[in-house]
């Protein structure tokens, strides 16, 4: 199940981070395995903007965690992480749902990302879900500080990609159906 994170989920979100991390050292990215979390200030603020969601196990327990930011007028996803033990669930895929149903209520028309062109559960996983690579001079200014932002934290080092995939509309459901009236 996906639902908006609330603030005891914070810190397992963390753990959740470096759990996911863990294997880009298997690939020989240590730098990416070691960069540590988002911190619990950082958290807060996505959650205080209501723009962070968790998928959890049948115990409420969150395993997976998505956060986005609206940036140049598009819902950009800052972070999707799925602890190892839950990976393959279709859990990231539902996450990224969950933000486009999110962003379609808002009218925002594109999701946007950033990632590792070569990296089996970064650009080519997000390819099998629609998204698509943007040349660098379709970059929007904010795209383009974000992707600045990264090269000089270091992500520079592997090859990047910025991806984009049209927002989908939401599923109807009870709480947001029009309410007769």
């Amino acid at each position: 199940m996906i639902r908006p994170a609330i603030s005891t989920d914070l810190p397992v979100l963390q753990d959740i981070e470096i759990a996911a991390g863990a294997p880009f050292r298997d690939i020989g990215m240590d730098a990416v395995a070691d960069d540590p979390p988002f911190t619990l200030d950082e958290l807060t603020e996505y959650l205080q903007l209501e723009c962070i969601w968790v998928a959890v196990d049948a115990d409420d327990a969150p395993v997976a965690y998505a956060l986005v930011a609206v940036v140049d007028g598009a819902a950009h996803i800052e972070q999707v992480s799925v602890h190892p033990g839950h990976a393959r669930q279709g859990l990231g895929a539902l996450l990224l749902d969950e933000i486009s149903s999110w962003a379609a209520v808002r009218g925002l028309p594109a999701l946007t990302l950033t990632t590792f062109v070569d990296v089996p559960w970064n650009a080519p996983y997000y390819e099998r879900l629609g998204f698509r690579p943007l040349p660098e001079d379709a970059l929007t200014p904010g795209l383009s500080r974000i992707r600045a932002d990264e090269a000089r934290h270091g992500l520079a080092a592997w090859p990047r990609v910025t991806m984009s995939r049209p927002v989908t509309t939401p599923v109807r459901t009870a709480a947001t159906a029009p309410q007769p009236g």
